[in-house]
């Protein structure tokens, strides 16, 4: 009966902690406005393509509830297609994402397009709580399990409409797998089929689903490679032959997109990232491992709050750190956890050491991006459970009830305190906010909301029409005129932006008394602005110069009207 009553407690906690986990990434799921890359999973995933967009025309914000709209007899084949021309993403998220749309519909569009992502993210607590309590002990299960459902990191990646939560489930899986197979070659047993089937099947999957996910399939060959080296005299016979033959079956698995991916590698799209500067990327590596646990508000605050909030991210994340530290050494001494921490803490440098390749080999700074390092969490998550863990319980898995039990658990509980505080910070739209700001833009544009409104966008790629998008969706969130008084054009910047201006001036524009035209120009410098510029129906447009802003692109206001001829 006391057995029965200790499981029926253990269950109970882990349930609270996978309703506590939904709740945080459900909560405020439609806050933020979608931003660029979710405008383009919406587009893609929805069923469109590039030819749908109404490119050098002007129309209503109403019609972008037309261009959302979902297409049903678009195909997971046309999804393929539409991305193989048009962007550089592998197909199977978007085509899981068109399914799961025309289950739901498409309204509201931001939170369907995120509760996707968001019920993924709540399996993938429910996934590390099961990897860390096989291979290391139910309560490191559940640690693993609260931690994740209230990292910052997690939930922020749970409420992106993106392919980040879908491979990092998938990783979680693979290492489910790898692990015991790990164990099996150590304990001179050959891995069953089926292990090896599945493990091979996970990350066959998870290359189709992000192209970073092949740096985790990497990293676990690398890791299972070592091991087996390292061990060789416990290798059991025919292990090397059934490692060759899963690595050759997910080649081969891979061959109808392997030429994708090389093209997709040279195309102009994956340019935006600027090349490292000194040690700055190992620098912006380590505070990626601090936003995992902590993550308080410091992006656009006043320096009295930057601060205190940095340097109080910089104390705690770092002792949190050292705890952690501390404990992977323990589970390296015990003889239990060697393996199971050597394979995690193996397939994490690994990751690392690709990272820090790209970054410095190929000259593409990705530790500018945070949320790549979904590739590694999961490995990071596991074993900082476990670490944190080790102090509390007896090697029988039971609690200690000892002072540095009872000093183990606090840490515990602090950690998971400053984790839920920092996700809090992330639902409430103050840390890891949207790029380029739609909501902000939107609100400048919007100044006076009883003017008619065009926002002008000069485009050179579909990116470019993303963010516009992205901008015009926010604009149309926004309350004040009725919306048929806001519209949106792209206009051509191929040729340069005297082109845009030559097409601005035969628009057909409803003639007005006032009109606010904002003029969106990536790549333009403020001086480069005309100071008057001409439309259709509208005798001049005059530079309004305190309206000039910049959120990475600059954006102008123009003043339109009769009266200012």
């Amino acid at each position: 009966m006391h057995l029965r009553q200790k499981l029926t407690h253990h269950y109970f906690i882990l349930t609270g902690i996978i309703i506590l986990g939904t709740l945080l990434r459900f909560w405020h799921l439609d806050l933020k406005p979608l931003w660029l890359d979710e405008v383009l999973t919406a587009f893609f995933s929805l069923g469109r393509e590039y030819n749908d967009l109404p490119l050098d025309v002007v129309f209503s914000l109403s019609t972008l509830q037309e261009l959302f709209t979902l297409q049903p007899e678009a195909s997971c084949r046309d999804i393929a297609q539409t991305l193989a021309q048009e962007s550089t993403h592998p197909p199977l998220f978007f085509c899981l994402m068109h399914s799961w749309l025309r289950f739901t519909g498409t309204e509201p569009l931001a939170w369907v397009l995120r509760s996707f992502p968001a019920l993924i993210g709540v399996s993938a607590i429910a996934a590390i709580y099961v990897l860390n309590r096989l291979i290391f002990s139910p309560i490191a299960g559940l640690i693993a399990a609260a931690l994740m459902a209230v990292s910052p990191f997690a939930v922020y990646l749970s409420q992106e409409a993106r392919h980040y939560t879908l491979p990092m489930l998938l990783i979680i899986l693979a290492l489910l797998a790898l692990i015991p197979i790990q164990q099996r070659l150590y304990d001179q047993q050959l891995p069953s089929p089926w292990l090896w089937l599945g493990w091979g099947m996970v990350n066959s999957i998870g290359c189709y689903v992000h192209y970073f996910f092949l740096l985790a399939v990497i990293a676990q060959i690398l890791t299972l490679i070592s091991g087996m080296i390292w061990y060789r005299r416990r290798n059991p016979s025919g292990s090397w032959s059934a490692v060759a033959l899963v690595m050759a079956g997910m080649a081969v698995s891979y061959l109808p997109w392997w030429g994708m991916l090389l093209a997709d590698m040279g195309r102009q799209e994956t340019n935006w990232l600027p090349p490292p500067d000194s040690i700055t990327p190992l620098v912006q590596l380590l505070v990626g491992w601090f936003l995992m646990m902590i993550a308080l508000p410091v992006e656009n605050q006043p320096l009295w709050i930057v601060i205190p909030m940095g340097g109080l991210t910089l104390l705690l994340g770092g002792w949190i750190i050292w705890r952690g530290g501390v404990g992977v050494k323990r589970l390296l001494h015990q003889p239990s956890t060697q393996l199971a921490t050597l394979t995690l803490f193996g397939f994490t440098l690994a990751v690392l050491l690709q990272f820090l390749a790209i970054i410095y080999g190929l000259g593409k700074d990705i530790s500018i991006v945070p949320r790549y390092n979904f590739v590694y969490y999961p490995a990071i998550c596991a074993l900082l459970a476990a670490s944190l863990t080790v102090n509390v319980e007896t090697r029988h898995g039971a609690s200690r009830r000892t002072d540095a039990g009872v000093q183990g658990r606090g840490v515990i509980m602090l950690t998971l305190a400053i984790s839920l505080v920092s996700t809090v910070c992330v639902v409430a739209n103050l840390v890891f906010l949207k790029p380029y700001y739609p909501q902000q833009v939107a609100q400048n544009m919007t100044i006076e909301p009883t003017v008619p409104l065009i926002m002008v966008m000069g485009y050179k790629d579909l990116q470019d029409v993303g963010l516009g998008l992205s901008f015009a969706l926010a604009l149309d969130s926004e309350g004040g005129s009725q919306q048929g008084d806001r519209a949106i054009a792209f206009l051509s910047r191929q040729q340069g932006y005297d082109q845009v201006w030559q097409q601005l001036s035969k628009l057909a524009i409803p003639s007005v008394s006032q009109l606010n035209l904002w003029v969106i120009a990536p790549g333009l410098k403020r001086r480069d602005y005309p100071q008057t510029l001409a439309i259709a129906n509208q005798k001049s447009c005059i530079l309004d110069p305190s309206q000039h802003y910049r959120i990475g692109i600059p954006y102008q206001l123009y003043r339109c009207g009769q009266d200012l001829a």
